[in-house]
């Protein structure tokens, strides 16, 4: 299992307050302390952007890569965001995500075929919903897989995540065990006769609350999903719990 940071997050107040005032420093700390914790990829994500703040994505990326080699995931639903950050990146980045919304068809697939770009599927539908059942789920994803490809994209480019959901949903521990089969329909190839790549963001479970649920729920998913075939786990690699447990996960995946 690759390990990728998402520290590098707009909803992170240092990392706001840096793409705010336009100070590469925080940035660059960030990405320093990311990296000597164990990261392999480096999640970069400037949140939603306006007209007048469309560059705030090329100021991310160059102030990072000033500090670190390491691979980039560019984070964001508007194209014009991700081909800026594309257009400075040293190294081909993932580009996360491509939903079934039509405005993500329309202008993030074709960016990710021009530039045969690793590409993340969000399992969300039309109506941007998660969708509740392993059968919806498994459609969509079939069906993201079928419009990319017809795009131009390789198998090899596709990622797909199944969108953990966070705890304080009605129904997210059901939702939880849904992706997690799901991960494991995927990574043993059952799906689509032949492994694919997954990826999974785990501090989605707790995002904006938590003092409410504890990080143990975190820990205990990214093993689950891990013991499923998880290839990339998005997580909070300064959380040295977490961490730790995706040292070890790693560790112990060599002789697996």
């Amino acid at each position: 299992m690759i390990i990728a940071a998402d520290n590098l997050n707009v909803l992170h107040p240092r990392i706001s307050e840096a793409l705010r005032t336009l100070d590469p420093v925080p940035l660059q700390e960030m990405a320093r302390l990311c990296e000597k914790a164990g990261a392999q990829f480096l999640d970069i994500n400037p949140g939603y952007l306006s007209p007048r703040e469309l560059d705030r994505m090329t100021f991310l990326v160059e102030a990072v890569q000033e500090v670190t080699a390491l691979p980039l995931i560019l984070d964001s639903p508007q194209a014009e965001v991700l081909a800026r950050g594309l257009r400075v990146c040293r190294s081909k980045p993932i580009l996360n995500a491509l939903t079934l919304e039509e405005r993500r068809l329309q202008e993030v697939l074709p960016l990710a075929a021009e530039h045969q770009t690793p590409l993340v599927l969000l399992l969300v539908d039309r109506q941007s919903l998660v969708p509740p059942t392993l059968e919806e789920k498994t459609s969509v994803a079939l069906e993201l897989a079928e419009r990319a490809l017809a795009a131009g994209l390789q198998p090899e480019h596709l990622i797909f995540d199944p969108v953990l959901p966070h705890l304080s949903w009605p129904d997210a521990y059901s939702q939880i065990s849904r992706g997690i089969h799901l991960v494991r329909l995927l990574s043993s190839g059952v799906l689509f006769k032949e492994p694919v790549r997954t990826m999974a963001g785990l501090s989605n479970l707790r995002s904006g609350q938590r003092n409410i649920y504890p990080r143990r729920v975190e820990e205990v998913c990214l093993a689950m999903l891990a013991g499923a075939g998880l290839d990339l786990g998005l997580i909070n690699v300064l959380n040295p719990e977490v961490q730790s447990l995706a040292r070890t996960i790693q560790a112990l995946g060599e002789f697996i």
